[in-house]
């Protein structure tokens, strides 16, 4: 596949949907704006940017690294070598492609390639999802030239005067679920004379969220002003797919999220920074049950950097099977928190994100 050098733009990064979507993103607004742009992707071998960039019609390169775990464990020993190696494919990377700018989305498939390019005096670019940033992005933000952020107050974490608030880019059909409830009502197969609940939990599920659910279901049936659309991810669904009648209806996957959103008046959903980018655009009361073992707990702080606005509400992982569901009924009741909540986190919407972000990029560049 011929391509040119002259005009390569390096996006690194991944692990998690939260890094590679935002970095998909990014590369289809550099595409937008400049199609003769060669847009090259540097991943970890093995994990989900491997398959998910191709898909998205991107040329991706894998290195061999894994992150640090947070038990000990013998795998800590082998670190220093793989990051060694890692670094030493980057530099080739770097010499071979001889890009504009690399631009780090976060994870620890970032570190070596953004490592490098700053070596070599490549300008380079962060966009950090989340209010707590990670351990890769806070060590690269001393000799990056723009990090872009999507909350308030990270200067705690980066250089001040480098710190764009831009938000996160978010896939296109998101940003237009206006007038398509109609349409989301019969694709879903709903009342539209009901409140409607969206549970989600990110494509592998929530146990806490699924089990809350799970536990109450006798009293979603009973409740005739309520239907739920809930989405298990696939290691639950097999527990759960025989309840779908009525108002509840219970599935693996949604692949139509501007429908799902479109159609819901109240939604419960881990924290993660894409689900919250989301929300925050779609506008949507939530109840926000953060997962407790993602690094350095960030989900815990992205919601709460809502909670403390008035703009969503939270459940923890460990009172969630207690709790969630008799939060649930009270703010499905109260019409009046509902309208606040969706307000307020309105606010927080960056509709224009991934343009900021290339425009960030540019200037950089430039």
């Amino acid at each position: 596949m011929g391509h040119n050098k002259k005009n390569t733009i390096i996006i690194s990064g991944g692990g998690t949907g939260g890094h590679i979507y935002p970095a998909i993103a990014i590369a289809n607004q550099l595409k937008a704006e400049n199609p003769k742009l060669n847009i090259l992707f540097v991943g970890a071998n093995g994990k989900m940017e491997m398959q998910k960039v191709p898909d998205a019609g991107y040329r991706i390169i894998g290195l061999n690294i894994t992150g640090i775990q947070r038990s000990l464990s013998l795998k800590n020993l082998f670190f220093p070598f793989r990051l060694l190696g890692a670094y030493m494919k980057a530099r080739k990377i770097i010499k071979d492609n001889r890009p504009l700018c690399v631009i780090g989305v976060g994870g620890y498939a970032s570190g070596p390639i953004m490592l490098a390019a700053q070596h070599k005096k490549i300008p380079t670019v962060i966009q950090e999802q989340n209010s707590f940033a990670g351990i890769t992005n806070k060590n690269l933000a001393k000799k990056a030239k723009a990090i872009c952020v999507a909350y308030e107050g990270m200067e705690k974490y980066f250089p001040k005067d480098r710190i764009i608030f831009t938000g996160n880019p978010v896939r296109k059909d998101i940003l237009d679920v206006e007038g398509k409830r109609e349409k989301g009502y019969k694709n879903f197969d709903l009342d539209p004379n009901r409140k409607t609940i969206l549970a989600i939990g990110g494509s592998l599920g929530a146990l806490s969220i699924n089990e809350s659910l799970k536990n109450a279901v006798d009293q979603l049936y009973q409740n005739e002003e309520i239907q739920i659309l809930w989405q298990t991810g696939k290691y639950f669904y097999p527990n759960v797919k025989g309840l779908t009648k009525g108002n509840v209806r219970v599935t693996e996957f949604i692949r139509e999220m501007d429908l799902a959103y479109s159609v819901a008046d109240v939604v419960i959903s881990r924290a993660g920074a894409l689900s919250i980018s989301e929300l925050c655009l779609v506008g949507k009361p939530s109840i926000l049950v953060p997962y407790p073992f993602a690094a350095e707990d960030h989900q815990t702080h992205n919601a709460m950097s809502l909670v403390s606005r008035d703009a969503a509400q939270i459940i923890s992982d460990s009172e969630a099977r207690d709790k969630l569901v008799d939060a649930l009924f009270q703010l499905i009741g109260d019409e009046g928190k509902q309208q606040t909540l969706a307000a307020n986190i309105l606010k927080y919407g960056k509709p224009e994100a991934a343009k900021e972000i290339v425009a960030e990029i540019n200037k950089v560049i430039n």
